[in-house]
């Protein structure tokens, strides 16, 4: 993510679960063209249609190294879904979702609350596209709430904050981490954001985290961080181990079946899945504070 500013909140009426405002139309919100957006070329890769020429580029570039790629971003969705339907399954009902992207059916409120209409979901994001189709996260049931955080991820403290106008920071979060760290490096403090992200949150609360990793391919990965770099986008990726320690280092317990690549995690929670065996170069995890 970029280090855009944040701006006001577009959120939910807590009474009724509904919209209180409707987020600003694309053409009155300044939206950088000049350069590609992670939620934007990731957006393409989904065959969605809220992305520029410069973000199809770059999708491009990335898919001619390795056709997989969308595969790839629809199994990154498969595991939000299975993360998401587990922990709902399993009690929790507020989730935090950092790098929500631009909106992308079925959003992650919508297995939440198929699962607990009561569950309440706040979204947040960097990029002005993903506020203007922000009104796409705000259908919320009329038992739970919706709301969406223009802002940047490496501000967890002010997330954390604005977060608590819908969420009650006394009971358990779920916080989502879905194919963003890989673009927060190190020198960025990409541990420090989890671990203050996780310091905020209650005992039973749970991080739900993908990380892209060289680990099966070192090659092409070297390749396509090569391709972001020359669009102007950092890409970290981790090893196993490194992906690990984003919960070990914030005093989590690994919940079954541990770190594993992302088709791996929970594959009976899927839902209309289609699998073909393809290897998917990304770690997923989800830890529990205790």
């Amino acid at each position: 993510m970029t280090s855009t500013p944040p701006t006001d909140t577009a959120r939910t009426d807590t009474a009724t679960g509904r919209p209180a405002a409707a987020p600003a139309p694309a053409d009155r919100i300044a939206i950088d063209t000049s350069r590609p957006h992670p939620a934007r070329v990731y957006d393409w890769f989904l065959g969605g249609k809220d992305n520029y020429p410069v973000d199809e580029e770059l999708g491009r570039q990335i898919v001619a190294l390795e056709p997989q790629t969308k595969y790839c971003a629809r199994h990154n969705r498969w595991f939000m879904q299975r993360a998401t339907r587990h922990l709902a399954r399993t009690g929790t009902r507020q989730f935090l979702d950092i790098g929500t992207g631009i909106p992308t059916a079925p959003n992650l409120h919508t297995v939440a609350q198929r699962v607990n209409p009561e569950a309440r979901v706040v979204y947040v994001d960097n990029d002005p596209i993903v506020l203007a189709h922000a009104e796409a996260l705000l259908t919320s049931t009329p038992e739970g709430a919706t709301a969406y955080l223009q802002a940047d991820a490496r501000e967890p403290d002010r997330i954390a904050e604005l977060a608590r106008d819908v969420l009650d920071f006394t009971e358990p979060v779920a916080v989502s981490l879905i194919a963003l760290l890989h673009f927060i490096p190190d020198a960025d403090g990409a541990y420090d954001v989890v671990g203050k992200l996780v310091d905020a949150l209650p005992s039973g609360s749970h991080l739900v985290l993908t990380q892209l990793s060289a680990d099966f391919d070192p090659v092409r990965t070297r390749q396509a961080v090569e391709m972001y770099r020359a669009g102007g986008v950092t890409l970290v990726p981790r090893t196993r181990e490194e992906t690990e320690r984003f919960f070990t280092s914030a005093g989590l317990d690994l919940v079954d079946p541990g770190i594993g690549w992302l088709p791996d995690w929970q594959p009976h929670l899927g839902v209309d899945e289609e699998r073909d065996g393809t290897p998917v170069p990304l770690y997923a995890g989800v830890g529990r504070k205790p």
